[in-house]
């Protein structure tokens, strides 16, 4: 069996055990604290970031866009044990599956959950360790209702983000989402196309899982594991 080194408010963590998931493989999670920069755990990926799946036939494949691109190829499907494809369709279809991932893991997590969950959490444990950072947070929030209104906009428009399918672009949307709402970050109130589409999301079998995630030292808020949020 597959190992995934994952900490359970990883966005990049959680949206690969999502795919996981949705693809039918089962792996055994072992949590990696990255901002210890373990010497074992770098000598896996260099870069330290996670995550990292370790195959038992093709050895360790680090970082989210490369794990989904290899469950795509080898485990993605159509059929009753296995989920939707990560990156269905022809090409531009896969194309804009692609645009959306980057958007999400890249620019949602450079303006937003780096401003919030690394603040909050990550902070909190790392080497300069101290208290979050109250300009850091406020910036993080007002550009997380940029990002909310974009999602609306696509949710509102399209049967999924990335198209007529879902794909991987939902996976780590809502895996941003779902790690800042265990905090308690997202207005949902305000952004009820948003809310529906990740309620679709939350409650597929993949999610549950994530749901019954427990970080220590934080509380979960009360919309994290309900389905009727």
């Amino acid at each position: 069996m597959a190992t995934l080194l994952h900490y359970p408010l990883c966005p990049f963590s959680r949206s690969i055990r999502l795919a996981l998931a949705e693809c039918g493989v089962e792996v055994t999670l072992t949590e990696e604290r990255p901002w210890e920069w373990r010497p074992g755990f770098l000598e896996l990926n260099p870069a330290g970031s996670l995550p990292v799946l370790l195959t038992e036939a093709d050895g360790p494949i680090s970082g989210s866009y490369a794990i989904s691109e290899y469950l795509d190829e080898t485990a993605s499907g159509d059929g009753e044990t296995r989920g939707f494809r990560l990156f269905p369709g022809e090409a531009l279809a896969r194309a804009e599956t692609r645009r959306l991932v980057d958007w999400f893991h890249r620019k949602f997590h450079e303006e937003v959950t780096a401003y919030l969950v690394d603040e909050k959490v990550y902070r909190r444990y790392g080497r300069n360790g101290g208290s979050p950072n109250i300009e850091v947070i406020r910036a993080g929030h007002e550009n997380l209702r940029y990002h909310l209104a974009y999602l609306g906009h696509l949710a509102d428009t399209r049967p999924w983000l990335a198209g007529e399918a879902p794909s991987f672009a939902d996976l780590a949307a809502a895996a941003h989402l779902s790690a800042l709402d265990y905090l308690g970050e997202v207005f949902w109130e305000d952004y009820e196309p948003v809310k529906s589409w990740y309620a679709l999301l939350k409650s597929r079998p993949s999610f549950r899982p994530l749901l019954a995630d427990r970080v220590a030292g934080f509380i979960p808020s009360g919309t994290y594991s309900d389905l009727d949020f």
